[in-house]
């Protein structure tokens, strides 16, 4: 049955096509109808992914297996500061 309703809305189509002048091209209703519903998907993705980064932790837990890490002295170079150049 599904064959008979889509050559039936074909049938009634076609003739619809021919009015359209082909020199003129736009997308239509069905064009905006695809574009609102993309639209409305985006808004919506978009909005669920704002709520689960808002439930996220960004603090980092420390392992307590892990070995507890020495500081480093304040002069090294790897404490991300400046280094003082070497005297000598």
């Amino acid at each position: 049955m599904p064959d008979m309703s889509a050559s039936l809305a074909l049938t009634h189509l076609v003739p619809l096509a021919k009015e359209v002048d082909e020199n003129k091209v736009t997308p239509g209703v069905l064009g905006f109808i695809v574009f609102a519903v993309m639209a409305l998907a985006v808004w919506g993705l978009m909005k669920s992914m704002n709520r689960q980064l808002g439930r996220v932790d960004f603090t980092e837990e420390t392992d307590p297996k892990a070995a507890p890490s020495e500081p480093e002295p304040a002069g090294s170079a790897g404490s991300g500061g400046k280094a003082s150049p070497a005297k000598g």
